[in-house]
């Protein structure tokens, strides 16, 4: 089960993120929609379809929430952080990059 939490925006929106496995260490992602069901479903329509968003254990910081809310899909990851907290220095991606394999993920 992966990791994840949402933040309620005063517009009525939410930003929801989830760390999820991949290759060696994961990822941190983060979509901005309507409600909770619609972010998931987001995920799920692009393939990630086991996805699914149980408490709030790892809510995004406010500045994961900047960072999706200025991007124009509204949908990004990075690589998350270790187990140990050390967090990596990378830029945000959009989750194009993620679905085609294209980025290296460490």
């Amino acid at each position: 089960m992966a990791a994840g939490g949402f933040c309620k925006l005063p517009n009525g929106t939410v930003v929801v993120a989830l760390n999820l496995p991949y290759g060696s260490a994961g990822v941190r992602v983060l979509v901005h929609a309507q409600n909770r069901a619609r972010a998931l479903t987001r995920l799920r329509n692009l393939g990630l379809r086991a996805i699914y968003l149980r408490g709030n254990a790892a809510p995004p910081s406010p500045d994961e929430i900047t960072a999706v809310l200025h991007h124009p899909d509204g949908l990004i990851w990075r690589t998350a952080p270790t187990d140990n907290g050390v967090m990596v220095t990378e830029l945000w991606h959009p989750i194009r990059a993620l679905l085609r394999g294209s980025a290296v993920v460490r």
